[in-house]
């Protein structure tokens, strides 16, 4: 599909950390790691048509800034879910491996009709969103 991301990378402040958190969230989406050396670790998946795309962690030099949503940079990251329970279901993943939930399942009308999400964070604050919309 034209337009769909090809990859993202992310920049960590704790390699090791935020792979234990991605390996949980993009493991659960079907995401599995496909590459990992000292600089970071990429989870790939392959949709339907056969188009593949990467989610990458890299830690570069002294990544030490906390990240603010609100500042010039990304806000936050969605995530497609298959269904309301799905994202019911990733809900339940983050609570019991103890991931910080910012916002929980629930509709969200004001962002179109059956807009059903989860919003969390990552180790370093990173906004990221599963959402399901018929």
């Amino acid at each position: 599909m034209r337009g769909a991301p090809h990859h993202i990378d992310l920049t960590v402040s704790d390699l090791e950390v935020s792979a234990v958190f991605y390996d949980a969230v993009l493991g659960f989406m079907g995401y599995r790691r496909s590459h990992e050396d000292e600089h970071g670790i990429d989870w790939a998946i392959v949709s339907a048509d056969g188009a593949p795309s990467s989610v990458g962690i890299v830690k570069w030099r002294d990544a030490a800034r906390v990240h603010d949503r609100f500042s010039p940079g990304l806000h936050h990251l969605a995530w497609r879910a298959a269904s309301r329970e799905d994202v019911d279901r990733l809900h339940d993943l983050l609570v019991s491996v103890g991931v910080r939930i910012l916002d929980a399942p629930a509709d969200y009308p004001q962002y179109g009709p059956g807009y059903y999400a989860v919003f969390f964070a990552d180790p370093d604050g990173l906004k990221l969103e599963y959402v399901f919309e018929p």
